[in-house]
């Protein structure tokens, strides 16, 4: 494929958003050798990308001109039925995959990943959502490339304690868990979730950090353009910065399809700007925000710009 831009957040036809797509919301495609190259592996050793699932507009970037991925655990079957993701809703195959942990560390280690983010669907029908999952695939990290740093995103594991202590046991360096919207949207955009049950999450890990049971970074991220307003984005900055939080994502919703929840508005990059001088004003380490920003994006170098 040849270089090509494209404008991003398109919908199918007869969906279309009600505003015109703005300009900052237009990527460079192209699929260099090196990105051929992590296509081929990540196929090669059946595993799943967040990238790919969820449509990421960085693919391109990430997989070409870096050679990143964000790898998605668990299957690719969520239990859950967000308004705003494209990773397919349903029953899950029972049970999970043995030989992935050992597959994810050996890509890693093929892809010379000094900074590894790994992520997962939705497993409630796991009696642990699949923690103990995670903390194998953490491990086998590890023991395959050991200075590598492990970021994992997590589900809620529906509040079960047990489900944090396996996966912080386990020593990743970034534990993330996305808010994702303010409050007033959760029961539009992540049925099936609790906004105070995410930020107890959060609290709960940051309790175990602060006390010395786990040494790693605390992350989390939440979107812009659902049809929040500009007060409800400060005032979820502020619960997530009580929790003890440190590194923190802000990004413009992108409708997948033409089932998913429309765009709202396209948030300009100025106002993106605006929230993260305000999170750095609440005492949030780093906060990436614009745009085209994702969880993922760039993870290595949030956590170098937290200090």
């Amino acid at each position: 494929m040849s270089d090509s831009l494209i404008q991003i957040g398109r919908s199918s036809p007869g969906s279309l958003p009600r505003q015109p797509r703005p300009d900052w919301l237009r990527i460079r495609l192209s699929t260099p050798r090196r990105y051929r190259e992590v296509n081929e592996l990540v196929e090669g050793l059946s595993l799943n990308t967040v990238c790919q699932e969820a449509r990421c507009p960085n693919i391109y970037e990430c997989w070409g001109e870096h050679g990143t991925a964000t790898f998605m655990i668990l299957g690719d079957i969520c239990t859950r039925r967000c308004g705003f993701c494209a990773v397919t809703s349903g029953r899950p195959r029972p049970g999970v995959d043995e030989d992935e942990p050992s597959h994810v560390a050996q890509a890693v280690a093929k892809m010379g990943l000094r900074h590894a983010v790994i992520t997962s669907v939705d497993r409630d029908d796991l009696a642990d959502g699949g923690a103990t999952h995670f903390a194998r695939v953490i491990e086998a990290i590890h023991r395959r490339t050991p200075n590598t740093a492990v970021e994992i995103l997590t589900p809620d594991f529906r509040g079960v304690p047990e489900a944090l202590e396996l996966v912080l046991g386990a020593a990743p360096e970034v534990f993330s868990h996305n808010m994702e919207t303010v409050p007033r949207l959760y029961r539009t955009a992540r049925p099936g979730s609790r906004y105070e049950r995410s930020l107890g999450l959060l609290e709960s890990a940051a309790s175990r950090r602060d006390s010395g049971d786990f040494s790693g970074r605390l992350k989390t991220g939440i979107m812009v353009g659902l049809g929040e307003s500009a007060h409800e984005v400060r005032e979820t900055l502020r619960d997530i910065r009580d929790t003890g939080v440190e590194i923190l994502t802000i990004g413009q919703y992108l409708q997948p399809t033409s089932t998913h929840l429309p765009v709202d508005r396209w948030v300009h990059p100025d106002e993106f700007e605006s929230y993260r001088d305000f999170a750095l004003e609440l005492g949030y380490s780093h906060c990436e925000s614009g745009p085209l920003v994702r969880s993922s994006y760039h993870a290595h170098e949030h956590v170098a710009a937290a200090g």
